[in-house]
């Protein structure tokens, strides 16, 4: 790649970076402070910083995983990043192989810094185990209002987050999915399973719950665009397809924009 002034870098120190007389602020693990502040000239400092000199390739995923974030204003897990890295014609830069080649430090820890975006969240089921429980936990909510604390159903006791999703996930069933809904108000139809089913596959796929952007793009891709329609998913799930279908579907609650 042919260098120019605007791609002279220099370090004044370890939280800062000169890119062709730019200050930029580093945050103590390399990443910007200020999203905005990234352009491919401090995606290059960045690189350089580290050892890496960026070839098509890496621009590749770099742009794949920038083009996730803008959409979705949270940025991709792997599997996702693999999708969409073969759906914009990339598919050889879907192994875990050739990824480690071009991000020796992983390419969603180095990857995401080097793009300019946040670090992908990890799945949330990983900090289910210490989910804060209230003191004093209600038993039962207002009517159509989502459990919190814990609730009763056939005799066992099922604990839940201050916004109604399980923290044991793998007690989940189809008929404490019908009781979580007639608390909140919902009778579930095929349309409500189809929705959930969907949540779920999703889910044990790819290690996340989707937001609704994400959510509304792939089920328009499996089942169509009518019945992954904003005005049918919330007619559906009035308080939100992922966040209201995530409580149902027994899944941990959505991450970043989640039913905008």
């Amino acid at each position: 790649m042919a260098q120019n002034s605007s791609q002279i870098v220099s370090f004044s120190n370890a939280h800062c970076l000169d890119v062709g007389g730019r200050q930029i602020a580093l945050r103590p693990d390399g990443r910007l402070y200020n999203l905005g502040e990234w352009t491919p000239e401090v995606a290059t400092a960045l690189a350089a910083k580290e050892g890496l000199t960026l070839l098509v390739q890496h621009w590749k995923v770099l742009n794949a995983l920038r083009d996730y974030y803008a959409a979705y204003n949270v940025s991709p897990v792997k599997k996702l990043l693999k999708r969409a890295l073969k759906e914009a014609g990339h598919a050889a830069l879907t192994s875990d192989a050739a990824l480690d080649e071009l991000f020796p430090g992983g390419v969603l820890l180095q990857g995401s810094r080097l793009a300019g975006v946040p670090q992908p969240m990890l799945d949330a089921e990983l900090e289910r185990a210490t989910a804060p429980v209230p003191a004093k936990p209600v038993v039962t909510a207002p009517a159509r209002q989502h459990f919190t604390g814990e609730f009763q159903f056939n005799g066992e006791t099922y604990k839940v987050t201050q916004i109604g999703n399980l923290i044991d996930l793998h007690r989940w069933n189809p008929q404490l999915a019908e009781f979580m809904a007639s608390q909140e108000g919902i009778t579930l139809s095929a349309d409500h399973w189809e929705v959930l089913n969907f949540l779920r596959a999703f889910y044990f796929e790819y290690g996340v719950t989707p937001m609704v952007k994400i959510l509304m793009k792939h089920m328009a891709e499996e089942v169509g665009a009518e019945r992954a329609s904003r005005e049918h998913l919330y007619h559906l799930f009035p308080k939100g397809p992922s966040r209201q279908g995530s409580r149902i579907a027994g899944l941990p609650e959505p991450q970043g924009c989640i039913d905008g």
